[in-house]
């Protein structure tokens, strides 16, 4: 995700994009405050920004480097690729996650199948399972460095409505000829206290799923690009891209100077607006917080949890927790706690704050894990407080929120040689390494089928059209 200072004109008579300016003092991720001696952190690979690439990526988050891993490690690559990236490597929504992939497998089909339809919403199901396993399948043949952990990811309905209504989606799914052989689905609530760990769970699903440190995977495959000759640079926001004086080129401008190239790659996801105005129809940025949290006694060593976790609670929230099983054992937390509403309307006081990653320790939202954790986890609170135990603190990461629910692949309608691959909907470690290799495939002359992709992920005018006036889908699918 790269964000920008300004915004200007983009050819084709759009004017008027939403500015973007870059937090001042942005916040630090676990992610990001665990590698700050990384010389790729602010690596610049040439001293001067270069005049001309045959394709330029905005942003090196997992979208923009895979794009470009996938375009130097094919047959035929181009002979210049640029990534401009608006800050540090990878400080965007993936350097801001909380580690989780975790493919859907049935709990979306619903809400999805309202949307795009029941057989477009299996495919989409079927797809997140895909997009699982060459991740897993990469970072196992690679033997990348990123604490990968793989086992049961659990969904935990934490009361009997929940339960039901979850139920009810799953059957759904099942009954349409949705593949849940993969998913273990325990109704009895003694036996779902019992897997879960978790006081009070009245079911649970359980299947295959990972975590591990994005950063350093994003890092790995970038030290790949740059051995194969792309030349990455930091701190060098994308401020516009106009049409250039020679036909059938674009610039992209800088503070730095402009860079000219017929091949644009928008891996711009929150901040897509600022360079392509267009699209504040389309993606909405938002702040949203995750937690660390270093477990006490009764979940550390040989008691630490060994699950991760969507917790589903009364009132529509849900906890995603990453206990980072086979690692340092740190909790994080994220996706939709009953208070990141608080945290909405905090940031809607004031636009600006949508798109700020400087905010960090957002009290409600904390308070909210610090409640499940007292409730729910028996013998949290035994011997607390005590230093270095608990909830350390939050940061925040910036969503892109898509119209539709859904991310947007493909090429950008009316402004030749530009290609997208953004809007992930606080969903992206479930789409990107599919859809990137997807969107190279297109840039390679290959049709929409060749990609293998649900056609509703497609880039289409008639999509774009249609998605204005679409069912609310102001909720982030964590």
């Amino acid at each position: 995700m790269s964000s920008s200072q300004s915004a200007g004109k983009v050819a084709g008579g759009v004017e008027g994009g939403k500015a973007f300016p870059i937090a001042k003092g942005m916040s630090l991720s676990y992610w990001l405050q665990g590698v700050r001696a990384s010389p790729l952190l602010d690596h610049r690979t040439t001293k001067e920004l270069p005049k001309a690439a045959e394709v330029v990526i905005i942003g090196s988050g997992m979208s923009g480097t895979l794009t470009a891993y996938e375009l130097l490690t094919r047959s035929d690559p181009p002979k210049s690729i640029v990534i401009l990236e608006a800050r540090e490597l990878c400080s965007g929504a993936t350097g801001r996650n909380a580690g989780h992939c975790k493919p859907d497998q049935y709990r979306g089909f619903a809400k999805y199948s309202k949307l795009i339809g029941e057989e477009q919403a299996k495919k989409l199901l079927e797809h997140e399972l895909e997009t699982w396993n060459r991740i897993v399948e990469i970072i196992k043949k690679e033997n990348i460095d990123c604490d990968l952990w793989v086992g049961d990811t659990l969904d935990v309905a934490m009361s009997p409505e929940v339960a039901t209504k979850t139920a009810a989606v799953f059957d759904a799914y099942k009954a349409y000829g949705g593949k849940v052989d993969q998913v273990k689905y325990i109704s009895d609530p003694a036996e779902a206290e019992k897997v879960s760990r978790l006081t009070g769970a009245q079911a649970l699903w359980a299947w295959q799923a990972s975590t591990f440190y994005p950063w350093k995977l994003v890092a790995h495959l970038m030290n790949t690009c740059l051995s194969r000759g792309l030349n990455l640079q930091t701190w060098t926001p994308a401020t516009s891209v106009t049409a250039s004086k020679t036909p059938g080129l674009w610039d992209i401008n800088t503070a730095r100077g402009a860079i000219t190239t017929p091949t644009v790659v928008y891996a711009t996801n929150a901040y897509t607006s600022s360079v392509l105005p267009v699209f504040a129809k389309y993606i909405q940025p938002t702040a949203h917080m995750c937690n660390k949290v270093v477990p006490p006694r009764a979940f550390a060593g040989g008691k630490a949890l060994q699950n991760s976790y969507a917790v589903m609670v009364a009132g529509g929230g849900m906890y995603t927790i990453n206990p980072r099983c086979n690692a340092d054992g740190v909790i994080l937390f994220g996706g939709d706690n009953p208070n990141q509403p608080k945290l909405k309307a905090y940031l809607d006081e004031d636009p600006n704050r949508l798109f700020d990653d400087s905010l960090s320790n957002f009290a409600p939202v904390t308070a909210a894990v610090e409640d499940l954790t007292s409730a729910a986890f028996e013998g949290w609170n035994e011997g607390l407080p005590a230093p270095g135990i608990g909830a350390e603190y939050s940061w925040s990461g910036i969503i892109g929120l898509s119209e539709d629910g859904l991310p947007f692949i493909g090429r950008v309608p009316n402004l030749p040689g530009q290609w997208i691959c953004a809007g992930f909907h606080g969903h992206g470690m479930a789409h990107i390494f599919t859809c990137a290799p997807g969107l190279v495939t297109l840039m390679q002359g290959g049709t929409w089928s060749d990609t293998g992709l649900p056609d509703c992920l497609e880039l289409t005018e008639e999509r774009l059209e249609r998605i204005v006036g679409a069912p609310d889908c102001a909720k982030p699918v964590v």
